[in-house]
């Protein structure tokens, strides 16, 4: 029997992500967990962005130097200008290996947080049982994995930006200011904080005005996606008109919050404009007026430099204060990460006994089910003995616990009441993911992804030779149509198999689980959407799958049971009757009133 691996090497970087409690901690702290390990590379990139962005400090003040220079017109005064535009052309040079070596460190700790988080997630997201996903949505989760880690990188990247560059310019614009124009100082505290209220009194119209316009896309896009799913039946009924109309009444809303955002846009951008640039006058007109009175003692080169650090001011502080809708949607994204990584509803496996060899005896030993929020259990003190390489055929009406039955069998559920017994072992106290490597399972609808179909049907095997691999294809009967395609088994199947018929996919899904040479075998409705061709080949490949396993089928086309050992006729998640396919004929009840109505209905009706 092939052994197989079941766990990946575990990173130290994941286990700490599992650990942390999103919910329960400062945002903050949990956001410098996650860089844990990359901390170093975060500080380096502060300290180069600091120094490649001090030409932007520095700047106002070697500009006011040189200016005195030249007010001054001492003998050395061409000596001192030329010291000072070195000074400059060695900061602006600075730059380019500063910034090469700060996006190098500030990459390599966000693309590691990122690999680490989505690594966390994935391996959480494998674990949780199914009644979390009957809870969620998989757009939700994708967002969780995609888009929420994105938003905190983007936070990284403006903390380690934006913030230092703000700090540091208000820190040295207020000490070079302190030490040469003290007095000033009470002129950047009255000016800078109402020019940026009057900048943020403009923003909060122009936010208002993106939401309805990203409202009315958003209307838009859902109305596409309706018009396009909704075309089969928008043409079968020549109701096109209509659904035009529905179509442009969105194009006009969209067009119209254009029109507005657009306007409000220009408004703003104006409105800043003309407010910084007359609080920039004021402070040209005051610091001008200060040098001509000597008010205060103040040079012509500190009349450039306060002008300049006045500008820088302002812009460094509405920077600070543009960044909290972006650090508040940041926390978001931790909290909405954490409902992934701190959801309880983990499969337990953990400590249990691993298996290491399965015969295949099942015992149902009256056993309960209920899905939760309800009431009514799906399956209902159901008991059962299975034999060794045994198949067992369910059927029934809807809703009758022929699905949740391989569910409980499969372990990604557990009995509510009961215990089912492998090899006369709890099947509760077994780690089931050592268990599902004996386990083979053929879907209704085979689920195959963009790959060739070598990968496709040597999915989780880690070793096989060439021949056992023919074997397998001649026993599902997809050697010949393989053979007949130009690139074999190196073709690739399309998204979800679009380019294989349903027999096709079936037969692939029945070579993937032959390949994995299981002891125990779970057929969920393998032929229930085919026609008769495929049907009458697939059966011919399932025969062969099922000899000498363990085998539970569902079935709708009885026609497709009548080899089992025993069927299970299932009512309210209890057994009805059970028995041979000859037996339950002869009996003439529940089963042979299914059989005159099923079995001979046509396959295409």
């Amino acid at each position: 029997m092939r052994a197989m691996l079941f766990n990946r090497q575990v990173t130290a970087g994941e286990i700490s992500l599992l650990e942390r409690r999103y919910r329960g901690e400062a945002p903050l702290k949990t956001l410098l967990a996650l860089y844990r390990g990359d901390w170093l590379n975060l500080i380096l990139a502060v300290v180069y962005f600091v120094i490649k962005h001090s030409g932007v400090w520095a700047m106002p003040l070697v500009t006011a130097q040189i200016v005195d220079l030249l007010s001054t017109e001492t003998p050395d005064a061409l000596h001192d200008i030329a010291v000072q535009i070195g000074v400059l052309i060695l900061i602006f040079a600075q730059n380019l290996p500063m910034n090469y070596l700060f996006v190098r460190h500030l990459s390599t700790a966000t693309r590691n947080m990122e690999a680490k988080l989505r690594g966390a997630m994935a391996r959480r997201l494998q674990y949780l049982s199914l009644n979390y996903y009957y809870g969620s949505s998989t757009g939700a989760l994708q967002t969780k994995l995609l888009r929420d880690v994105e938003v905190l990188q983007d936070l990284t990247m403006q903390l380690c930006q934006t913030a230092p560059a703000a700090i540091f310019t208000l820190v040295f614009a207020v000490v070079v200011t302190a030490m040469r124009v003290p007095a000033f100082l009470i002129f950047f505290a009255l000016t800078v904080p109402l020019a940026v209220v009057i900048v943020k009194l403009t923003q909060n119209r122009i936010q208002k005005s993106n939401r309805d316009f990203r409202k009315n896309v958003e209307k838009m896009s859902s109305g596409f996606n309706d018009m396009i799913h909704l075309l089969p039946i928008t043409r079968a009924h020549g109701i096109e008109d209509v659904e035009l109309s529905r179509v442009q009444e969105r194009l006009l809303g969209v067009r119209q919050a254009g029109i507005r955002l657009d306007a409000d846009n220009a408004l703003f951008g104006a409105s800043s404009w003309v407010s910084f640039r007359l609080f920039e006058v004021a402070c040209l007109g005051v610091a001008s007026y200060a040098a001509l009175t000597k008010i205060i003692p103040i040079t012509v080169g500190d009349v450039i430099m306060l002008t300049g650090f006045f500008s820088n001011l302002t812009n460094a502080v509405l920077q600070l204060t543009n960044m909290m809708p972006l650090i508040s949607k940041g926390f978001e994204s931790i909290r909405s990460i954490g409902e992934v990584l701190q959801s309880p509803d983990v499969e337990a496996n953990e400590g249990k006994l691993s298996v290491a060899a399965v015969s295949g005896k099942f015992t149902f030993d009256c056993i309960s089910f209920a899905y939760p929020d309800t009431d009514e259990a799906s399956i209902d003190k159901f008991s059962l003995e299975v034999n060794p390489g045994e198949t067992i055929a369910f059927v029934g009406s809807s809703g009758s616990g022929k699905s949740t039955l391989l569910n409980l069998i499969i372990g990604v559920i557990r009995p509510t009441a009961g215990r089912i017994l492998l090899d006369g072992v709890d099947m509760n106290t077994l780690d089931l993911r050592t268990y599902r490597q004996f386990l083979s399972v053929v879907p209704q609808e085979s689920v195959l992804f963009d790959d060739t179909l070598r990968e496709n049907i040597l999915y989780g095997v880690k070793t096989t030779d060439e021949g056992q691999l023919r074997r397998v294809l001649q026993a599902a009967n997809v050697a010949e149509f393989i053979d007949s395609l130009p690139d074999g088994l190196e073709t690739r199947v399309g998204e979800n198999g679009m380019r294989l018929s349903g027999g096709q996919k079936q037969r692939i899904a029945i070579a993937r689980a032959l390949i994995r040479d299981p002891r125990v075998l779970i057929m969920d409705e393998a032929t229930s959407a085919l026609d008769t061709v495929s049907e009458r080949q697939i059966q011919e490949a399932l025969d062969r799958l099922t000899k000498g396993r363990t085998t539970f089928i569902v079935a709708h086309r009885l026609s497709t049971i009548q080899k089992a050992d025993r069927i299970v006729v299932l009512e309210g998640g209890r057994i009805a009757e059970i028995g041979t396919h000859a037996e339950l004929i002869q009996r003439g009840q529940r089963y042979a009133a299914m059989y005159r109505l099923l079995a001979e209905t046509p396959a295409s009706a």
